[in-house]
C-alpha cells in the first residue's frame, strides 16, 4: 500500500481532544491525492484530460481515535476498476501497527466537459498497482432512508469554502455539514456516505434527519426539491475510545 506518516495536530482535534472524524476523512483523502501525484496521474494529469475522480461512496470504520501528538501511518491502495468506477481502501495505523481506522471508497471518473462518466483510460490502469481488498466488514454502497418523513432543519447555502478544485462541494464538506445535526455525545463507530448529486456555489442544501434506531442517525442533505445531494449514515458506539 502507498503510505505517508503523520502526527495528530491540535487543529485536527474534536472537543474531547481526539482526532475528529472530519480530520480522519481528510487524512484519507490526502493520502489518495499524494498517491496519484507521486505516480504521475494526479491533478494536473487529470485536468489536462478534462477528467476528475468524484467520490460516490464512503465507508469508514473507527477502532480508536488517536490523540494529540500521536504519530500515525496513513495507507491506501486501489483494488479494482470496472468501466468508469474505481474502488480504493484506506487504513490508519499507529507506528506499532495498531489499526485505528479503515475505509472503503467508490469513485466515479467524470468527463468534466460534458459531466458524464468516462471509462478509465489505459494509462490510468497502467499507473496504479491493484492490491488485495483490505480485510474489513464491508457495508452496502446504497443507503436506504426510512419511508417516514424526516425532521427538516434550517437551509444551508453553499459558500466558497465548501468547494474544491472541481468547483463543486467537496465530499468531506458534506460530512462536516451532516455532523452538525448529530445528537450531543454521539461517538461515531462507522460512517457511510452515498453521493447522488453535485452541489455548486449558491445552491441551497436542506438537511433532513432520521433516527431509525438509538445507535443510528441518518442525514439526507437535499436540494430544495427534495432530491438528495448526499445521504450520510452514522453508527454510534458508546464504548469507543
Amino acid at each position: 500500500m502507498y503510505k505517508f506518516a503523520g502526527r495528530i495536530r491540535y487543529s485536527e482535534l474534536d472537543r474531547e481532544g481526539k482526532l475528529s472524524l472530519e480530520s480522519l476523512l481528510d487524512y484519507f483523502q490526502d493520502c489518495s491525492t499524494f498517491h496519484s501525484e507521486d505516480i504521475g496521474v494526479g491533478l494536473k494529469f487529470l485536468q489536462e484530460r478534462h477528467l476528475a475522480w468524484v467520490m460516490s461512496a464512503w465507508q469508514i470504520i473507527v477502532e480508536r481515535y488517536p490523540v494529540l501528538g500521536e504519530r500515525v501511518l496513513i495507507e491506501t491502495a486501489p483494488y479494482d476498476f470496472k468501466g468508469f468506477i474505481g474502488w480504493r481502501n484506506f487504513l490508519m495505523e499507529t507506528e506499532n501497527g495498531e489499526r485505528l481506522s479503515c475505509a472503503n471508497t467508490v469513485w466515479t471518473l467524470m468527463d468534466m466537459e460534458n459531466m458524464h462518466p468516462a471509462r478509465v483510460p489505459d494509462e490510468l490502469h497502467a499507473a496504479y498497482v491493484l492490491e488485495e481488498k483490505l480485510e474489513m466488514d464491508y457495508a452496502p454502497r446504497k443507503i436506504a432512508l426510512p419511508e417516514t418523513e424526516g425532521e427538516r432543519r434550517e437551509k444551508v447555502e453553499v459558500r466558497q469554502h465548501h468547494l474544491d478544485t472541481n468547483h463543486h462541494v467537496n465530499n468531506g464538506q458534506y460530512i462536516r455539514i451532516a455532523m452538525e445535526y448529530l445528537p450531543e455525545g454521539f461517538a461515531i463507530r462507522q460512517m457511510r456516505a452515498e453521493y447522488k448529486k453535485q452541489a455548486l456555489l449558491g445552491d441551497i442544501i436542506v438537511p433532513e434527519i432520521y433516527r431509525p434506531a438509538d445507535n443510528i442517525c441518518l442525514i439526507s442533505l437535499n436540494n430544495e426539491e427534495g432530491q438528495a445531494y448526499c445521504v450520510a449514515e452514522f453508527e454510534r458506539n458508546m464504548g469507543i475510545v
